[in-house]
């Protein structure tokens, strides 16, 4: 790979994810994850938004989602770009509720304001931006952005609506097994054909590839917008409210926190199997304790069917792709749900192989995303990748049949022309209805767009001749001219799909984001004093149960005492310099009470030890 970096402004790639997000770049040393303010690589994908209209990102989100589960949004990947009918399963685990009017565009209520998927999950975009240009100390204004092999058009457009409205210019869509397989460094290979598995929280993606001299090329992809490790935990989560309704006499489905409490009590249990025999679920809440002991045994029983379903689209990508599994020299498994031993397991029998599990699975996607991010701004001259289209698209002819004019798994950009006719004497307009899937009966595939060609020439019907023309670019986003050759009338049209959003909410948003960039930025500062706040506070409550809390003076307890008072008192303001001169304050009088619980733990690490 050769890397020649210059003067040209950044672009980072990002892995907006279900359950986390990240952002990373590339530099001589290969790719690396850029940190957020607080250290951690991983930015939970989840934003909490208080009645004051305070967002809140990531960790700090998380917590919020205990307290206030109707104020806080997770998994909204799996909202993108659907529609009501598609989440009714969701809408009955998820916390927050629906606006009215929400059939067209998904709208989520929360307080007195409504937000729509990609607005939320421009939030997530929008503190991964800011955390990239604390980074690097500079603007970040454009980015590679990752999206699911499987996403459809509509998911795909929303996820760019994203971008924009957190004001990244999204260089390009990139399907997140070719972004893994670069990250595992198999660009390496000269030649070579690898599958990618990925199973992240929400979605489930197969795809195998072709290496050829430098070039990646997608043979084929398959997969689940619908299957993830949420199911994992739902599953879970249902039978943990059964058992605590028959031991407490208590229905907690409808208590949102309740539900949360229980949730993250799972997920921990899940992620703890991963590595031991047996743990335990456990939790309290409101003066009652639940406790179950699960073994992995039993675990694997459980999450069974689920992680049978992904074998399915396994099998039909490698029959699409045209290879066998043992023409499949790498696996790489990506997505945090492939640490699930049994996930393991699976896949080698599948593939006869043993895959890749080397990197960090929730980081790959993100590091392949910077390389690909170096790769579109120059600094890297000699890859090349080659992404498909994940299903076809045509339009409806006489019957609600469906002419199929680009179909799945064709490398994109790509394009295609067909020719077609009226089927009534005189007619004078065409309409064109643009479909995306694989059935052959429009009503069984999914409407993406229709308009009409006017004013074309009358003549008996099968005489005239309207030519069609679909070109998808690189992000997989679709362009379809209708012509009229015998006039040269025509019409073109970027598909907006049934449930992205218009020109002008967007710019709407943009707009609102451009407002209100001032007066953000000085909530954020103010939320991360207090953060802070809240760190130095709890450390200290916890230093004052320790024996070196009691040698200090009655004066020097005093002191702590004032500082604590004073912080608290300036705890809620709006000044984000007062809150962290409190901070600072603190932390100085604590200075002692520090040295003291440290000589403690070095005398009791030395007691007995000869030197």
């Amino acid at each position: 790979m050769n890397i020649d970096f210059g003067t040209t402004e950044k672009v980072i790639g990002i892995d907006l994810g279900t359950t986390n997000s990240l952002a990373a770049f590339l530099d001589l040393t290969g790719p690396k994850i850029i940190p957020g303010a607080d250290g951690d690589k991983l930015v939970p994908s989840v934003v909490s938004i208080s009645p004051s209209g305070e967002v809140v990102v990531g960790n700090a989100a998380r917590e919020l989602l205990i307290t206030q589960p109707g104020r806080t949004v997770y998994s909204v990947k799996r909202l993108m770009g659907r529609g009501l009918d598609d989440i009714q399963e969701e809408l009955k685990l998820f916390p927050f509720h629906l606006a009215s009017g929400s059939e067209s565009v998904l709208q989520l209520q929360i307080g007195d304001r409504t937000y729509t998927p990609p607005e939320i999950s421009a939030l997530i975009l929008r503190q991964l931006k800011q955390n990239a240009e604390a980074y690097f100390g500079e603007p970040v204004s454009k980015a590679v952005i990752t999206v699911p092999a499987y996403f459809n058009d509509a998911q795909r457009q929303a996820t760019k609506d994203a971008g924009r409205i957190a004001g990244l210019e999204v260089l390009r869509l990139v399907n997140e097994p070719t972004a893994a397989s670069l990250a595992y460094g198999l660009d390496k290979r000269e030649n070579g054909t690898i599958a990618v598995y990925d199973l992240g929280g929400g979605t489930f993606d197969i795809s195998i590839l072709k290496l050829h001299d430098g070039i990646f090329e997608v043979l084929a992809t398959n997969g689940d917008t619908h299957l993830g490790g949420d199911d994992i935990d739902n599953l879970l989560l249902r039978i943990a409210l059964e058992d605590v309704q028959g031991e407490w006499g208590e229905d907690l489905a409808g208590d949102s926190e309740g539900v949360q409490r229980v949730r993250r009590a799972v997920i921990q249990a899940k992620e703890r199997l991963s590595f031991v025999p047996f743990t335990d679920i456990s939790l309290e809440y409101r003066g009652n304790k639940y406790q179950r002991e699960i073994q992995r045994e039993l675990f694997d029983k459980l999450i069974a069917p689920i992680v049978d379903r992904t074998l399915g689209p396994c099998r039909d990508c490698i029959k699409d792709a045209g290879v066998t599994p043992e023409q499949i020299d790498e696996v790489v498994m990506v997505g945090g749900s492939t640490r699930i031993p049994l996930v393991r397991t699976a896949v080698e029998n599948l593939f006869r192989s043993k895959p890749h599990t080397e990197l960090n699975p929730d980081e790959v996607v993100a590091l392949g995303a910077a390389v690909q991010a170096a790769i579109l701004s120059g600094d890297v001259a000699d890859k090349l990748l080659l992404d498909v289209t994940p299903l076809s698209l045509g339009i409806e002819t006489m019957g609600g049949v469906v002419s199929k004019l680009i179909h799945r798994n064709s490398t994109i950009p790509a394009s295609a022309t067909e020719s077609f006719t009226t089927g009534v004497d005189g007619q004078r307009n065409v309409l064109i209805h643009v479909v995306q899937g694989e059935r052959e009966l429009v009503k069984d595939n999914r409407s993406l767009a229709r308009f009409d060609l006017k004013d074309i020439d009358p003549m008996p019907a099968g005489l005239a001749r309207i030519e069609v023309r679909f070109l998808i670019d690189a992000n997989g986003i679709l362009n379809v001219t209708a012509r009229d050759l015998r006039t040269g009338k025509e019409h073109s049209i970027d598909v907006k799909p049934s449930y992205g959003l218009t020109d002008e909410q967007v710019e709407k948003m943009i707009q609102e984001s451009f407002e209100k960039a001032e007066q953000d930025f000085q909530e954020r500062q103010v939320r991360e004093a207090r953060v802070e706040a809240d760190t130095i506070l709890a450390a200290v409550e916890k230093a004052r149960r320790h024996d070196a809390y009691f040698e200090l003076s009655d004066d020097e307890r005093s002191a702590m005492d004032r500082a604590i008072n004073e912080l608290l008192l300036v705890y809620h303001s709006e000044d984000h310099h007062l809150i962290l001169n409190k901070n600072e304050q603190l932390n100085q009088v604590t200075m002692k009470l520090a040295e003291n619980m440290m000589n403690t733990a070095v005398r009791g690490a030395l007691k007995g030890t000869k030197i």
